[in-house]
């Protein structure tokens, strides 16, 4: 059996909307290797690590990886991070040739926001965990702290005023 591909379409608005790209999953092994280094960053960062992780799957990881990101060095991070990206490729012409898919290039994704989506799709395929959906479990689960009169945080021309949405078509 092959493995699983989906395909996203970048719907917001931005220097990637209407972009489409292929995600494909890891093979097992890989996926594998990919979430022990993941586990042991985590460990490494001083994340307790749930003796019954094994039975929450990737999506446990995932939950825990999201209340402990910060933690993690970005030395630790960036391989696990390009190896996400590693399953996304570009369909540059989906209309006239739906059937060419190449490697991404760095100019095929402009959007910061584009990147993060991407990369939740890539782990959303592997395990069926959203994160969206994490998120917005976390903030109803943790208290949210008060607004600081000091700061202001703006979002730049590269963040869309809406996620992106998938439209997809399973291989």
């Amino acid at each position: 059996m092959a493995r699983k591909t989906i395909d996203v379409t970048i719907t917001a608005p931005g220097r990637d909307f209407q972009k489409v790209f292929s995600i494909t999953e890891m093979p097992a092994s890989q996926a594998e290797k990919w979430a022990a280094r993941a586990l042991l960053a985590l460990s490494k960062a001083g994340v307790e690590i749930p003796e019954n992780i094994a039975d929450a799957g990737l999506a446990g990881v995932a939950i825990l990886g999201l209340k402990a990101l910060g933690g993690m060095s970005f030395k630790d991070a960036e391989p696990l991070l390009d190896e996400m990206m590693a399953c996304v490729k570009i369909k540059p012409s989906p209309v006239d040739k739906p059937e060419i898919v190449r490697a991404l290039v760095e100019s095929d994704t402009e959007e910061i926001a584009t990147r993060v989506f991407l990369r939740s799709a890539v782990f959303e395929l592997h395990t069926g965990f959203s994160f969206s959906g994490g998120v917005s479990r976390l903030t109803q689960e943790t208290p949210t702290a008060p607004a600081s009169q000091n700061t202001s945080m703006s979002q730049g021309p590269s963040v869309p005023s809406s996620p992106p949405v998938r439209q997809r078509s399973a291989s």
